[in-house]
């Protein structure tokens, strides 16, 4: 007879993870989540695990190292600088206190004169004396030298750089006035490739000061090489005043015949007799964007500008570099013609920005280098000739050498209602152009812009809350995705599963900016928390002293280090996907 054998079964239960309690590193719970991209408010917990967000969703029986109750409080993702001066701050004191307080995470450098490299020949002297005002030394050479010099001290924000034209110009050729020649573009389109094979996102120049003297065909050619490494070229036009039209039009050439992706910086229309052209402005880029041309614009929301006094001078007294034109300041017949050229005007040159600004009563003194001057901080020229006894030009000249040219200005040139029709297009987003400052210590010194403390917080207090010029989703995405976006980071800008836990918790009802044109060194209100790559930085708005931030390396970097790089860090992390989790090891970017 057939003897059956019993058969045995093991039951295997798989049960998604989800059901059990969890722990994560933070918890965010209970908040309004904006996730960046344009969406309507949800309310959500997040957890965060390994730097990155794990979950969003209920996380009513999770546990974690610490919790955040963020009941009737907004959650976005962390704030984007799209334009930036932070470079050597930042070595200087890398807690970025202006900017994380704001709710930036990330600050983006190599705004458009210099950039922290590739430093060469006549380039290497004056950032030796820049970085002499931080009481830093000079220790690198290239982008990638900047990047490791500054990942020794540590940085509260993430930071991505640039290649500026500018910097590769003076690296080359020097402070001339001159089209460069084969050879010597050659090698500049070498530096520019190797910047980007170092992690810059783009090319960037400053057209409106020294730069000037680049052409237009040569920046298609450099702008060439950042189109095959998949960067963007990024510009301060060549004039924002009588030649904005013209000025834009050239970034669309550029754009169109280097194929290569546009951000504006700072758009704006300067000059009291420029007023009101801000649609114009708009209809053009529209037009571009409408035949294809992939363009953009960043913008600081004051009527004032920022700017180093030494552009206020006509563009021949500033051919040579700053020692030549200090050579200038101290003959007595060029400055009664710099004088004339500046009060009555000069063909050819259309930023004058003391016109532009009403008079030298329309430009107030920031920043000086040295001790002496440090109480004319906030005083315009005007004032600072009747101190001095002398007329507001000669007075002007004077702090110039004093100061041997580094000092900086606040330009009084444009109006509010071009500023919200500028804010108003979808495709601006936001940037301070100002550095990561402080209240106190040698970061206090000075009269800075306001938007060095109060950028981002002023666009979701006075003009969401108040002026209801923007939503309060749009302007987040402004802040987040777009620039986010416009740079190709994968996985920053909004918050989804998976994405670095760059985080901004604060009170909708209660923040703005409280930095003013009178009283700039304050910090903004209401901005409870700021997380960095999933580390608490801002602790119901205290700083912890906390420096995770890393460097983000732009398209030609992962391109041509790939797999192989030896300078990479690894990090592990939890990420979810479907309800499972799943260990991997992720490259930190």
């Amino acid at each position: 007879m057939l003897k059956l054998r019993p058969l045995l079964f093991t039951l295997v239960v798989i049960t998604c993870p989800s059901t059990f309690a969890q722990t994560y590193d933070v918890i965010i719970r209970g908040g309004h989540i904006i996730d960046g991209a344009g969406n309507p408010w949800i309310k959500a917990d997040i957890g965060i695990r390994g730097g990155r967000i794990v979950r969003i969703g209920r996380l009513d029986n999770a546990q974690a190292s610490r919790v955040i109750d963020a009941t009737g409080q907004v959650v976005t993702p962390g704030f984007i600088d799209m334009h930036t001066h932070s470079e050597y701050p930042l070595l200087y004191d890398g807690n970025a206190q202006s900017k994380i307080r704001q709710g930036v995470t990330t600050e983006v450098v190599g705004e458009g004169i210099t950039t922290p490299g590739p430093l060469e020949g006549p380039a290497v002297e004056p950032v030796r004396e820049t970085l002499r005002r931080y009481n830093l030394d000079l220790t690198w050479t290239t982008l990638d030298g900047y990047f490791q010099r500054l990942l020794k001290t540590g940085m509260s924000v993430n930071l991505a750089s640039y290649v500026s034209s500018c910097q590769v110009r003076f690296d080359v050729i020097g402070y001339e006035n001159r089209p460069p020649t084969a050879d010597e573009l050659e090698k500049m389109r070498k530096l520019v490739a190797s910047a980007m094979e170092q992690g810059a996102f783009g090319l960037t120049n400053a057209l409106e000061a020294t730069c000037a003297y680049a052409k237009t065909d040569e920046l298609i050619e450099l702008a060439k090489i950042v189109s095959r490494y998949g960067g963007i070229y990024a510009t301060h036009v060549r004039g924002e005043g009588d030649t904005v039209l013209d000025s834009i039009r050239e970034a669309i050439e550029i754009g169109e015949k280097a194929n290569v992706p546009v951000e504006i910086f700072h758009l704006k229309v300067a000059g009291k007799n420029n007023w009101g052209r801000m649609p114009e402005v708009v209809a053009l880029i529209d037009s571009a964007r409408a035949r294809g041309v992939d363009i953009n614009a960043n913008q600081y929301p004051y009527i004032a500008a920022n700017h180093p006094m030494l552009p206020l001078l006509p563009p021949w007294a500033l051919e040579g570099g700053v020692d030549k034109t200090m050579e200038r300041l101290r003959d007595p017949q060029l400055r009664v013609r710099m004088k004339q050229e500046i009060e009555n005007g000069l063909p050819g040159w259309n930023d004058n920005s003391v016109q532009q600004s009403g008079g030298w009563q329309g430009v107030v003194i920031g920043g000086t280098q040295t001790e002496k001057n440090a109480l004319l901080a906030g005083k315009t020229l005007e004032e600072l000739g009747r101190i001095r006894g002398k007329d507001a030009a000669n007075a002007f000249f004077d702090l110039l050498l004093e100061e041997h040219g580094q000092v900086m200005c606040i330009l009084f040139m444009m109006n509010e209602k071009d500023v919200q029709t500028a804010l108003r297009q979808p495709w601006v987003d936001i940037a301070s152009d100002g550095f990561s400052l402080s209240i106190e210590g040698l970061l206090a010194a000075g009269h800075p812009h306001p938007r060095n403390y109060g950028t981002f917080p002023r666009i979701l207090g006075h003009y969401v809350r108040e002026e209801k010029v923007l939503t309060l989703e749009d302007a987040v995405r402004r802040m987040t995705s777009l620039g986010a976006q416009r740079l190709g980071l994968k996985d920053r800008g909004l918050l989804r599963e998976g994405y670095w836990a760059d985080v901004v918790v604060f009170d909708p009802n209660r923040i703005s900016d409280k930095a003013t044109f009178a009283s700039p060194k304050q910090y903004p209100e209401a901005i409870n928390y700021v997380l960095v790559n999933g580390h608490i930085v801002i602790d119901r708005g205290n700083h912890t002293g906390e420096r995770p931030g890393m460097v983000l390396r732009g398209p030609g970097y992962w391109g041509y280090r790939g797999a192989q790089k030896t300078d990479q860090r690894c990090k592990s992390d939890i990420w979810a996907t479907t309800g499972w989790s799943v260990r991997k090891t992720s490259l930190v970017n």
